[in-house]
């Protein structure tokens, strides 16, 4: 179900337990290769298709395309909210559905840069809601699911998602290909070892000239079909153990 396409009326008859997905991403450069709204476009394609295998089941919210973007804004055409403005409107959408009464509620994340503030929303919306004990709050990253491509396409490289990459470009290639530039002219950008297992500051001049991580020379429209599929599945079957929750305990 789409929460655009509902009225007010028909939210309020669903049953609270129905888990409602925000879908989160950005508006951002993805090297000179790939279009600044390919975030947003894979999240967008990846709802479409787990909202289509659930069935009625799950409620999504629109895509909220405005992301966590600071450590790009060194190439036009980015637009980021500040980090702190971010926050707030994650913890925001949490706190209108905990407000409609519904109580399972995942952040769907498809941006890298939105990992930190929205593992952080979910840490702060349960702290002060504490005595609740019936309410799931979730943030995932699609590609961090546990889906392994290269298994059912053993011409897929990467192993880990890069930016506008083999795994991305592929997926742009198969929804819009002409949005993808002349992958001829692009390089391999190693992902390197940024001190790990520590975490950096980073901003994406210090990884990359060109704006993209990996190498996207290797990238098709057929391996994109892969990856949406292996992701997809990966995120349908999360909703199913959110639904299958039993509303009270620890594992799910």
């Amino acid at each position: 179900m789409q929460l655009a396409d509902l009225k007010w009326s028909e939210v309020d008859a669903l049953s609270r337990d129905t888990p409602v997905v925000f879908p989160i991403a950005a508006l951002e450069q993805h090297g000179r290769h790939m279009p600044v709204f390919t975030d947003s476009m894979l999240t967008n394609e990846l709802v479409r298709r787990t909202e289509t295998a659930m069935g009625g089941r799950v409620l999504f919210a629109p895509l909220q395309w405005l992301g966590n973007s600071h450590h790009h804004m060194d190439f036009p055409g980015t637009l980021s909210a500040e980090p702190r403005v971010y926050l707030d409107l994650l913890n925001g959408l949490l706190e209108n559905f905990i407000a409609h009464g519904f109580k399972r509620l995942v952040f769907l994340n498809g941006h890298g840069g939105n990992d930190v503030p929205g593992k952080q929303s979910v840490f702060e919306v349960r702290q002060k809601y504490r005595d609740r004990k019936d309410l799931l709050l979730l943030f995932v990253t699609y590609w961090n699911l546990g889906a392994e491509p290269w298994t059912r396409d053993p011409s897929i490289q990467q192993r880990v998602m890069g930016h506008a990459c083999e795994w991305e470009t592929s997926m742009v290639l198969r929804l819009r290909p002409e949005l993808v530039g002349d992958l001829a002219k692009t390089n391999e950008v190693p992902f390197g070892n940024p001190f790990e297992p520590a975490s950096r500051g980073w901003i994406m001049p210090d990884r990359s000239e060109p704006g993209h991580v990996g190498d996207p020379r290797g990238a098709t429209a057929e391996k994109g079909e892969v990856l949406f599929q292996c992701f997809s599945e990966q995120v349908v079957k999360l909703l199913d153990r959110v639904i299958a929750w039993d509303g009270k305990s620890w594992e799910g």
